[in-house]
Order: structure tokens, then C-alpha cells, then sequence
């Protein structure tokens, strides 16, 4: 009893460590990252869905937004959601039979990993985490004791997890493929496995009709990161993540997997293996991206936990602690300035000179190039200078034309980030053909005034840009860190006939994809 005492100490303690995180180490430089604006707009237009997400996300974002919209309020979420894959990760640990220094390492192994950069952005990959974690403790449960309320409990997760992030899919994919390879298969033709599962589509089934009712959004987004991303992904370089995911770590999770196979009181709960394996196979075969597999780890790291207190004896138990913990805190101090903002944006492209990291795969963006910063830290810089520069120019401009003007921006970030500042800055509704906004299009074109923010100039023989009469640079973002360096507010005025009927067959085009016209 005392043993198990300390061990939900310990866990309670690793769980407040990651929930204080975000609000400890981001530099005050940052902002929020570009696909955060856009969760936060979604936020705005509460639906059953949405082009890049299901509502779970939106629903956290709509409740930041009552909390009063600051950056605390955003982080809020991954921080409770990180805290609580901790007590799942403890509670894995300790249905294993785990002791004390099981608990320990599981815990601190997640703490040393990649997630601590996934818990901090407000994206969904940290409900994927938990929900991946949570379902497989109840999978856990049920080997354990064959008690038929846990395919229930799973179906939930099933359900909520669909509702956090699509790519629990391949999760239950896995999961059903495993149970099938080993001798739980019978379980696949009860009733109660059935309604497990029906339970969870129930639960998930407002955002299916929803993507019937839409026409499928999700293949749409699926359809861009394939055309656009995906297919320039490595599968080497897939597998090579696996192990950058939790660097610090890595071992943990390996011996966990080795204890499941390899060990007879571990190969008892072979389905996990299964699933993990199911799992690299499924985006190996779809040239996913490396950290899509990431929320299978907190798992495997319990079960590391678990092997590494059996080879830790008694005799050099406190020795071998020790060095495994001093081991993944140091390389996590080390490698923390490549995770997390923890200093100015100048400050960690010097400390990436010093380090020699200019090639590093840390820096390389989506475009296949080497920057100063990471991409993701990029996305945290210059928003805030873009809306005011664009509020700025809007309030330039004599009130009836205002009246006449629609502020638009290219691409879902830069749409966001406007949406968020727009209250505050006084701007008017924004605008964008970019993700979700589409459904939020008006149904017809009217402004005779374009405040136009863009990356990029529109090419010279845009049809609908053509069709303008006056163009004029305001501003541009200066913040030479940012991915949006340089993006440029532009005014367009003096339209001719053309526009509107342009716009509108633009905006009739975009909507009827979705089945909105």
C-alpha cells in the first residue's frame, strides 16, 4: 500500500512539472503558432466539423475565447491534457504491477520527449496523445481482467478520439488487426465488442454525418497534404523520427517494446506490439509524417518503465536510476532550445550557429530548405506586427470607404492571426478562401475596396487582381525571423465590372465542393 502511495506521488508531481511547462518556458517573444489562429477562428463558427479538424479543438478554442483569448488560456488545454497523459501513463505503470522506479521512468521518459513541444501548441495532435494513451490502458485493463465494461470504456475513447483528431483511425485499425492475431480474436464476434464499437460511432457520429452532409471534407485536406506535403516525405526519414520523437528517451520505449516481445510476463499484453507495429506499417504505406505515429510512445514508455525496474536489481537499483535519469534530463537540457522557444528568436538562431545545427533536419521547413529557425517557431513570429500594420492601414482609409472595404487574407494563418487581433484592432469581419474559411465566404461579392494580406504578389495575369484599377503596397511585416517575413498589405480600389462576377463564380466554385450552395 505504501509502495503505491509514493507512486501516485510521483506521478502527481511529474504531472504538475508538465502542466506548468508551457506558461514557464515559452520566451515572451512568441506568439501563437499560425494553425493555432486558425482552431481559434474555427472557435467563432461552432459546426460538427471542419476542413482540417473535427469539433473538439474548436470547442476548447470557444471556451479560451470566455477565459478572455490570452495566450494562457490558449495553452490551458495542452497543459491539462499533458498532465493528464502523465496519470494515464502512472496508471499504465502501475496495472503492470510496476513498482516505485517504474513509475518514475515512465514518467520522466515522457517528460524528456518531443511532447514537450506537442503539449505547449494548441493543435490536436495532444488530444491524439491522450486519447491513444487512454484507449490502450483500457486495452490494458481488459487483457488484464476480461471484464467486458472495459470494450465499453474503449469504444468511448474510440468515439471522443475521432472527435479530437481523424488519425485515431489508424489507431483503431491497428487495434482491431491486433486482437485478430491473437487469442482475444474470439472477443471480435460478441455482442458486447459489437456494441462497444457501435458505442463509439455513435458518440462520433454528429461529425460523420457532418462530412457526409460537407461531401467529405477530410479526403479534401487529406487530397492537399498528399499533393503538397506527404509526397515528399521520406520513409526513411519516418523511421529515423521515431526515435528524434523522444530523443532523451528513446530507450525506454524501446524496452518496452522488447519486454512486450520478448519477455513472458510482458507478451501477455502482445496486442500493444501489435498495434505499434500496425501502426508504422498503416503510414509507412501512406508516407505519413513522422510524428504521426507519436502518440502510440507514451504508451510503449510505460511498459518501459515496467523493464526497466525488472533490470534495474535491487543491488544497483538506485545507481541505474540515476544514471538513466541524469541521462535523459541532460539530453533534454541540451536538445530543449530545438523543442521549445525558451529565448528570443535571435538568440536561438545564434545558439543554432554555435551549435553547428545549419543542416540539421530541425531546420529544414516543408519547402525542403535550411532557415535560421525551426518551422514551427517561425509560425509563432509576426502576427501581431501583421495585424496592426493591417488595422493601421484599414484606419487610414475615410470612413466610407471602410464601409466599402473587405480585408482579406491569402492563407489560413494570416486569416487567423486578423481574426484573432480583429476585436481588439477594430477591424471588420476577415476574410480568406483558405481551410474553413470557405464555409464563411459571403454568397456575393460587393466591396469596391480590397486590403489584400498576402506572401506573395499575385502573378501578373491573375484574373481576378487583373480586374483592378489601383494597387497599393501599405506595409509589410518586418519581423525577418517569421515565416510571414515580408508578407505585404496591399490595397486594391477602383474595380471594374469584371471583379464581382470573377468573385462570385470563385466563391460559388469554392462552396459547392462542400455542398454549401
Amino acid at each position: 500500500m505504501r509502495s503505491l502511495t509514493r507512486s501516485h506521488y510521483i506521478i502527481a508531481a511529474f504531472a504538475v512539472v508538465k502542466f506548468l511547462v508551457p506558461f514557464l518556458l515559452i520566451n515572451t517573444q512568441f506568439e501563437l503558432h499560425r494553425d493555432e489562429y486558425l482552431y481559434l477562428a474555427d472557435a467563432d463558427h461552432l459546426a460538427w466539423g471542419y476542413i482540417e479538424m473535427p469539433p473538439m479543438l474548436a470547442l476548447m478554442g470557444y471556451i479560451s475565447k470566455l477565459l478572455g483569448s490570452s495566450m494562457q488560456a490558449v495553452y490551458l488545454w495542452g497543459s491539462l491534457f499533458g498532465a493528464a497523459t502523465v496519470f494515464i501513463i502512472g496508471k499504465i505503470v502501475i496495472q503492470l504491477k510496476g513498482n516505485t522506479t517504474a513509475v518514475f521512468i515512465a514518467c520522466l521518459a515522457f517528460l524528456c520527449s518531443g511532447f514537450l513541444r506537442m503539449n505547449i501548441l494548441f493543435q490536436p495532435n495532444f488530444l491524439d496523445v491522450f486519447f491513444w494513451t487512454i484507449s490502450s490502458y483500457f486495452i490494458i485493463c481488459w487483457i488484464d481482467t476480461d471484464d467486458k465494461k472495459f470494450l465499453y470504456y474503449i469504444g468511448i475513447c474510440f468515439g471522443l478520439g475521432i472527435l479530437g483528431k481523424y488519425t485515431m483511425a489508424f489507431y483503431i485499425i491497428a487495434f482491431l488487426v491486433a486482437v485478430a492475431l491473437t487469442e482475444r480474436r474470439k472477443a471480435l464476434l460478441t455482442p458486447h465488442f459489437s456494441a462497444a464499437m457501435f458505442l463509439g460511432i455513435g458518440i462520433c457520429s454528429p461529425n460523420l454525418i457532418w462530412q457526409y452532409q460537407h461531401h467529405f471534407p477530410v479526403m479534401h485536406h487529406m487530397d492537399l497534404l498528399t499533393t503538397q506535403q506527404l509526397r515528399y516525405n521520406s520513409r526513411f526519414d519516418f523511421l529515423s523520427d521515431q526515435l528524434l520523437i523522444s530523443l532523451p528517451s528513446f530507450f525506454i520505449w524501446l524496452g518496452g517494446l522488447w519486454y512486450i516481445l520478448m519477455r513472458a510476463d510482458g507478451r501477455k499484453h502482445v496486442a500493444i506490439a501489435f498495434i505499434y507495429i500496425g501502426i508504422i506499417a498503416i503510414l509507412l504505406y501512406f508516407n505519413g509524417k513522422g510524428y504521426y505515429a507519436a502518440a502510440i510512445y507514451p504508451t510503449l514508455m510505460a511498459f518501459g518503465g515496467v523493464w526497466f525496474s525488472k533490470i534495474a536489481v535491487p543491488k544497483y537499483n538506485i545507481w541505474l536510476t540515476w544514471l538513466a535519469s541524469v541521462l535523459m534530463l541532460g539530453l533534454t537540457i541540451i536538445s530543449l532550445p530545438m523543442v521549445v522557444p525558451l529565448m528570443a528568436a535571435d538568440k536561438l538562431a545564434d545558439y543554432y550557429k554555435a551549435i553547428h545545427a545549419e543542416n540539421s533536419s530541425i531546420l529544414r521547413w516543408e519547402d525542403h530548405n535550411q532557415h535560421p529557425l525551426p518551422q514551427d517557431f517561425a509560425d509563432m513570429l509576426g502576427w501581431k506586427e501583421m495585424a496592426e500594420k493591417t488595422a493601421k492601414a484599414y484606419h487610414s482609409l475615410p470612413d466610407s470607404v471602410k464601409t466599402q472595404t473587405m480585408v482579406y487574407g491569402d492563407n489560413y494563418g494570416e486569416a487567423g492571426a486578423l481574426s484573432f487581433y480583429r476585436k481588439k484592432l477594430g477591424l471588420p469581419e476577415i476574410f480568406s478562401d483558405n481551410a474553413s474559411y470557405i464555409f464563411w465566404l459571403p454568397d456575393h461579392f460587393t466591396a469596391n475596396y480590397f486590403l489584400f494580406v498576402t506572401h506573395y504578389l499575385p502573378d501578373d495575369d491573375d484574373a481576378f487582381f487583373n480586374h483592378w484599377g489601383k494597387r497599393e503596397i501599405m506595409d509589410s511585416v518586418t519581423q525577418k525571423y517569421a515565416r510571414e517575413y515580408r508578407a505585404k498589405i496591399i490595397l486594391y480600389s477602383k474595380p471594374d465590372d469584371s471583379v464581382r462576377i470573377i468573385a462570385d463564380q470563385h466563391i460559388l466554385e469554392s462552396q459547392k465542393q462542400f455542398h454549401l450552395k
